[in-house]
């Protein structure tokens, strides 16, 4: 049989699915050399020669992270423009489509739009060729369970981050019907029936995978069962079942296989990169991965490195920050912080001058900068990768989900903020209301992926947020008041030209 032309599939699909029943194998990421390494795909099987052997399935399952890991469409930059519409941070450079974005003014053909919509999709594909087939080969069942816990976590991470952006309670997402993988992705009738996908994908992997220290060393990095749990009570909770939503906080709570680090800074080293906080990361390196710690960098980096310049906090989230919150120097570098950066000591900003539009900078993120010669960021500062892995969900989120799902049923969510506010030296509340919860969510995950603007939006106060200008640090507006109208913009536009392509089996989202 021919080899599958990937590009041709792309052409027809627009990078949304592809249709075919082999995705493994072709996406070879050349030279590159970091944690997930041994886990790139390799070869280029055709249809007729593959899913055939145990080796053939754990191609597929590395598969599972190439694109997550390597393309920055994902968790580099793409996919937190969404992030940057908070009230936390602005775009920090002059980008169109990016600006767009920002002000909810986007049409969905953005390629910052386009291109994390199409790769969720394309990673969504290859769980569901592993889903199909893996089942059928004659392999130790141990390691084929394995692989399937790892498609089916995958494929509800990568199906929640696009049921959080384009599902409602009238239109709900795409998903890819797995009884016909050649089918066009239909939306589901609610996004609440794409939470119960979820949750079931979820459920099916927790029971599949391993605890993450049951893993080789070599396999950290891949799915794990508190990781699915850990994601089943997010799912529960946007799903506003907090019953379900706090039982699976506990279980890995309960669990015994996580703790906070006392020292919270400490989340963002090098060293503890699959420390006891570590939830599920994306697993980086030097030489590849996520180029999220580079694209928050200084602009041109002083010089010394080619950082991007964007995600520029702003002064009101500074200004959440209570007095005396160790989380603030840790989370932010305002005038007068010094600072390492290759091996010296500095005053920001470095010799005065700064080009931040809002004169503060992301510090979750400057440890691999930090030593001399650059031995931990990449060479290349077009692709600004580093030696730490970038945070999508950690303990810390988890006891606040748990909070947040008790006192949403009227129970008294204060012992899980206490442990959250003690290791930032701060004082205990007493009768915590979902004020507190929102205080703490937001100084706790400034410029993570627990992504703000969602929510901003499922507490219903994107709107009267959105309604205020941002400021910089010298009190200017740095960004001016939007028009966010929650009947449309709670949900982000689906991409025209995939509507066009699926010749009216996709509907818009409303007022799109």
């Amino acid at each position: 049989m021919e080899k599958i032309n990937i590009m041709k599939i792309k052409n027809i699909y627009k990078g949304m699915i592809l249709a075919t029943t082999l995705i493994i194998g072709m996406w070879v990421s050349g030279c590159k050399k970091g944690t997930l390494d041994a886990i790139k795909p390799t070869g280029t099987p055709t249809t007729t020669n593959f899913w055939k052997t145990a080796d053939d399935a754990q191609q597929a399952a590395n598969g599972l992270y190439d694109l997550q890991s390597n393309d920055e469409d994902l968790y580099g930059r793409g996919f937190f423009w969404f992030i940057d519409a908070s009230d936390d941070m602005v775009v920090g450079r002059t980008s169109a489509d990016r600006e767009n974005i920002k002000n909810f003014v986007c049409t969905g053909n953005e390629q910052s739009i386009y291109a994390p919509w199409s790769a969720h999709f394309e990673v969504m594909k290859r769980a569901n060729d592993i889903i199909a087939n893996v089942p059928g080969i004659n392999m130790d069942q141990a390691t084929k369970n394995f692989i399937l816990g790892q498609a089916y976590f995958i494929h509800a991470t990568m199906h929640l981050e696009i049921a959080d952006l384009y599902g409602s309670a009238t239109q709900g997402a795409p998903v890819q019907n797995r009884a016909n993988p050649l089918a066009f992705p239909l939306q589901l009738p609610s996004v609440k029936d794409n939470y119960a996908y979820i949750i079931a994908d979820l459920k099916k992997a927790a029971t599949l995978l391993p605890y993450l220290n049951q893993l080789a060393v070599t396999d950290y990095g891949r799915a794990h069962k508190t990781a699915a749990w850990a994601y089943l009570a997010k799912a529960y909770l946007h799903a506003k079942d907090y019953p379900n939503a706090e039982k699976y906080a506990d279980s890995v709570i309960l669990s015994g296989k996580h703790a906070l680090l006392p020292n919270y800074a400490d989340v963002f080293k090098i060293a503890n990169n699959y420390s006891s906080e570590y939830i599920w990361s994306v697993a980086s390196s030097q030489y590849g991965e996520s180029i999220l710690p580079g694209a928050m960098l200084e602009n041109k980096g002083w010089g010394l490195y080619n950082g991007f310049g964007y995600y520029q906090p702003t002064k009101e989230l500074v200004d959440e920050f209570e007095p005396g919150d160790k989380r603030l120097a840790a989370t932010i570098l305002k005038k007068g912080d010094t600072f390492q950066y290759f091996g010296q000591t500095y005053t920001y900003p470095i010799g005065g001058v700064s080009n931040s539009l809002t004169g503060y900078q992301f510090n979750k993120y400057m440890e691999p900068f930090s030593y001399a010669g650059g031995i931990h960021v990449s060479t290349n500062g077009n692709e600004p990768s580093t030696d730490l892995n970038v945070p999508l969900l950690r303990y810390a989120e988890v006891i606040l989900i748990k909070a947040e799902a008790e006192i949403m049923q009227g129970k008294s969510g204060d012992a899980e903020i206490n442990m959250i506010r003690q290791r930032a030296g701060l004082a205990p509340v007493s009768g915590a209301t979902m004020v507190n919860l929102k205080h703490e969510r937001r100084v706790e995950l400034a410029g993570e992926w627990s992504d703000r603007n969602f929510d901003l939006v499922r507490w219903g106060d994107a709107q009267a947020v959105y309604a205020k200008p941002l400021h910089g640090s010298d009190g200017s507006v740095v960004w001016p008041a939007r028009n966010f109208v929650p009947a449309r913009d709670n949900v982000w536009p689906i991409p025209p030209n995939d509507i066009q392509i699926s010749q009216g089996q996709l509907k818009q989202n409303a007022g799109w």
